[in-house]
């Protein structure tokens, strides 16, 4: 994929830098209307009515606006790469063997068809209990090695060395995580986790809290819009087939039990977190890093799914 911009891309620069501000504006209202995640404590910090954006083409050129300076954890949008991290390990085979390809249509957090549905594997990777089993197939000796790997891979991805762990919400998310620790056990006695409960929760607690700015996501996303090489170096960071199969779940199970419906009003491959952050890509073409942190009641920004739903309609931007 060549890093030279088409003219009418660059056309599309000029326009989103002269309307992106007003958009957001537009968007930032519908702040009120959600509520920033509370069930991990530290959470409940961020501001409810911060929006920022930041959108980057194979050139480097950027677009930004609103609160994209604002610092969050990733939560659940670290599951697509660890995903990919696993792939890169394990393969594909071994992989899907501990987790199915099928979106649940329940919440990210159920338990409910682990136990309904034979085999009793999580159904795809991006719900909790799917990464909870990817964290475990994560190569390296032990929890620390694992996570050190993590987090190497971030910022390989992000193309930033600064990239770390929000010490304060990895102690709160572990100290609120019951359901992670029910299901992981649960995933242990069907003999899908191997080895301790405790150091596969811990690889999958420190992931989701790597903190990271608008920026660093759309870096990461950069990357898979150009099908797993970094435009701006020319390395290639992750194989293109296993890149397709992380958009495919994106698109699929992304944005949760409303991943459907963000496929009809965006039509983009995308992964949201409960802190209100939201990566997403236009493939061939940019990579987006969006938060919000205030929630629609599926857990998505309820403001960084609005200003997408614009972004997307205003500039044809859906692969559908």
């Amino acid at each position: 994929m060549s890093s030279t911009n088409l003219p009418h891309q660059s056309e599309e620069l000029e326009r989103l830098r002269a309307l992106l501000p007003g958009w957001v504006k537009t968007s930032k209202t519908m702040c009120q209307a959600g509520k920033v995640a509370s069930y991990i404590p530290e959470l409940s910090k961020a501001p409810a009515d911060a929006l920022g954006i930041h959108v980057i083409d194979f050139s480097g050129n950027s677009v930004t606006a609103g609160d994209c300076g604002l610092s969050f954890t990733m939560q659940s949008i670290s599951k697509v790469f660890t995903l990919l991290l696993a792939l890169i390990d394990r393969g594909p085979e071994i992989v899907f063997d501990k987790v199915g390809m099928e979106p649940t249509g329940d919440n990210f957090n159920s338990m409910l068809k682990l136990e309904l549905v034979q085999p009793s594997i999580p159904f795809n990777p991006l719900i909790n209990a799917g990464a909870i089993a990817i964290s475990s197939l994560i190569g390296g000796d032990g929890p620390e090695e694992k996570s050190e790997r993590v987090l190497r891979f971030f910022r390989r991805l992000a193309g930033n060395p600064e990239l770390a762990y929000d010490l304060d919400v990895y102690r709160s998310e572990a100290l609120s995580a019951d359901l992670n620790r029910s299901m992981a056990y649960f995933l242990k006695d069907k003999g899908v986790l191997k080895g301790k409960v405790d150091d596969v929760l811990d690889v999958y607690f420190r992931h989701c809290s790597i903190a990271v700015t608008c920026s660093d996501l759309s870096r990461m996303a950069l990357v898979l819009a150009n099908d797993g090489t970094d435009p701006l170096s020319g390395e290639v960071l992750i194989p293109r087939r296993y890149v397709q199969i992380a958009k495919t779940f994106m698109v699929t199970c992304g944005m949760y039990n409303a991943s459907g419906q963000f496929a009809i009003e965006v039509g983009l491959p995308a992964k949201s977190g409960v802190a209100g952050g939201i990566l997403t890509l236009v493939p061939g073409r940019y990579g987006i890093g969006i938060v919000g942190p205030s929630l629609n009641p599926k857990g998505n920004s309820i403001a960084g799914v609005h200003l997408l739903e614009t972004l997307s309609q205003s500039l044809d931007w859906s692969l559908f």
